[in-house]
């Protein structure tokens, strides 16, 4: 089933002189299950891309299906309840709340999409365990490092059981373990939840989880194997 949807798809950044077309005309679709790693150089549109697919930034024109709703037919209302359901979002920073602990962190993602609270609870346990912080449950943020806030972000982002997670350099602040173990989750709720994975990433080491690979440059996308 396709999970996502990009037709024609662009989006400028900044105005007057400062103006970057981001977005090209963008056509792009990924199914359930697919595990896509798009990569390519520094300012090429990644991060845009991501943000504008999920709904975050309304593109310039085009027209985009995410889970099988069209988001310009929707109100902004509409927009924000159909994310928090459908979309599991990895940013670059953790943007954790400080007065809760990472458990805490964690079940927000899953309260915001109305998930039952004692399955969310078990799923959270689950992936905490998973990628290695399960001993950092009952924590708040100034009390963990860098990598170790990456990790509660990846796992509130697949807490509520989206249908699209996107990812941006999801592996960006770990090491070579924890990024294995963060790698592996997603691929593993790709492949037994039929849930597509988009990663935006310059980690060559994602390549051995990815289903597809993408290359981004100047605000356009081609395919090239995996």
């Amino acid at each position: 089933m396709t999970a996502l949807k990009l037709d024609q798809v662009s989006k400028t950044r900044g105005s007057g002189r400062r103006a970057v077309a981001a977005l090209r005309e963008v056509s792009f679709q990924a199914n359930g299950g697919d595990i896509v790693l798009m990569e390519g150089p520094s300012g090429a549109g990644k991060t845009t891309m991501l943000t504008v697919a999920a709904g975050l930034l309304t593109p310039d024109k085009g027209r985009i299906v995410l889970a099988g709703s069209a988001l310009s037919e929707m109100s902004a209302a509409e927009r924000r309840a159909h994310r928090a359901r459908e979309v599991g979002f990895v940013f670059q920073r953790a943007n954790l709340l400080d007065g809760l602990t990472v458990r805490e962190n964690i079940l927000l993602a899953a309260a915001l999409a109305r998930v039952d609270r004692r399955a969310a609870e078990e799923h959270a346990d689950r992936l905490m365990a998973a990628i290695g912080i399960g001993d950092l449950r009952h924590r708040l943020p100034s009390e963990l490092s860098g990598g170790e806030e990456h990790r509660v972000a990846v796992a509130r982002a697949l807490v509520h059981g989206p249908s699209v997670v996107f990812a941006d350099e999801p592996t960006g602040n770990l090491d070579s373990v924890s990024g294995h173990a963060v790698a592996e989750a997603l691929a593993t709720l790709a492949h037994e939840r039929n849930v597509c994975v988009i990663m935006a990433s310059h980690d060559a080491r994602l390549r051995a989880f990815a289903t597809r690979r993408l290359w981004m440059e100047d605000g356009q996308i081609r395919e090239v194997s995996p």
